[in-house]
């Protein structure tokens, strides 16, 4: 069973939220929500709200009765680029400099299955 949420035009780029994201990506949704409520970085706070709505929706679709949020866990947490937001500072003798406010989107499955083990690699014949 999986869930998914979605947010999109976050503010902030993609780059900084990524570094956040690597820290709980493949966890627990109880550890990482932990986790990122303790992390300093804005990103954090964005990236919170989206995993605990992802697990909110697996929790509505399937019922408190069959699944407790302990039990999920998230499976894929991509963060694409939005779009960029162009403005302009002005400054001595005419001149203007550009400021690039970034956007990001996110988007986080959870999931209740375990975790799959790693694939055999099958021995090669020596040459």
């Amino acid at each position: 069973m999986e869930a998914v949420a979605r947010s999109r035009f976050l503010r902030g780029s993609a780059r900084k939220m990524r570094l956040v994201a690597d820290v709980v990506r493949g966890q627990d949704v109880v550890w990482a929500s932990e986790r990122l409520k303790f992390m300093p970085q804005r990103a954090a706070h964005n990236l919170r709200k989206i995993v605990e709505s992802a697990a909110a929706n697996a929790l509505a679709s399937e019922g408190t009765a069959n699944l407790k949020s302990a039990d999920l866990r998230i499976s894929k947490l991509t963060i694409d680029g939005g779009p960029i937001a162009r403005r302009f500072r002005p400054v001595c003798m005419g001149r203007a400099y550009r400021i690039r406010k970034r956007y990001c989107h996110v988007t986080v499955v959870v999931t209740d299955e375990q975790e799959p083990q790693g694939k055999k690699k099958k021995k090669r014949a020596g040459k």
